[in-house]
Parts: C-alpha cells; structure tokens; sequence
C-alpha cells in the first residue's frame, strides 16, 4: 500500500473582511465628530493708573492675648501692654469704626486682668459687639 501525501496548503489571511470593518470604523468617527469652531472673545483688561497702595478696613477685629500677656491685634504684636497702646491700636486698625465686631481670645495661661483690660478699653472705645472666643475640649 503506497500513501501518498497530499501537498500542504498555504494559509491565507483574508484581509477583505478587516478593512471593510476598519473603512466603516472610519467612516462613523467621521460622521460622529463634530467640527466646532470655538468664539473667541476680546477682552480688554483694565489698568492701574497709579501705585497708590489702598489700605482696607478689616472686616473683623481680633485682640489675641498670650500667656504671657502680649497683646496681638490682628495678628501684629503691640509693643507693650498698656491700655493706651491697645486702645490706639484698635483706633488705628478700626479707622474709627466701633461697629465692627471684635474677638477676645485668651491663652488658658493668661491672667484674666488681661483679658478684662482688654474688654474695657473697647467698651471705653465704644465697640458693642465684642465676644469672647473659647475652645471646647474634645469628649474622650
């Protein structure tokens, strides 16, 4: 008995069906994208006409005191502790407005004189919206 072998055949990719696929791929990307051709719009900035810097009125004031009795009015340390330089100092930075509310934080250290100075002299300055600031301690 004589076997023959059939002769192998090559394989073939069949590449007809893959770019049928990649032209309709191309041809929906196409259709689906939309070409918007974005406004533009001019905007003139405006300019300063001087370098006058213009000082604002704070909003709040805040007379911190720390345990050694150092006086902080929003946040610029006073040169010493007198009630006269706390009360130009809340002058200075109220520019005469007593309407503005006004914080007193202490240091739990702080004698409480200090506090009670500070109290007087914005009452003494007419300042009726003065609270005090206080610090819960968290529940353990």
């Amino acid at each position: 008995m004589k076997l023959s072998l059939r002769q192998r055949t090559q394989p073939e990719v069949n590449l007809t069906s893959l770019i049928d696929v990649v032209l309709l791929l191309l041809v929906f990307f196409m259709v689906s994208t939309s070409f918007v051709k974005q406004s533009q719009i001019s905007i003139q900035l405006p300019e300063a006409d001087s370098l006058s810097v213009v000082e604002e009125t704070p909003q709040q004031i805040d007379v911190m005191i720390t345990a050694t009795g150092t006086y902080l009015v929003n946040g610029r340390e006073l040169i010493n502790n007198r009630a006269e330089t706390i009360r130009n100092a809340l002058q200075k930075v109220s520019s005469g407005n007593n309407k503005l509310p006004l914080t007193i934080s202490a240091d739990a250290n702080a004698k409480h004189q200090d506090v009670v100075t500070a109290m007087d002299v914005a009452g003494r300055l007419g300042f009726t919206r003065i609270s005090i600031a206080t610090v819960n301690d968290p529940v353990e």
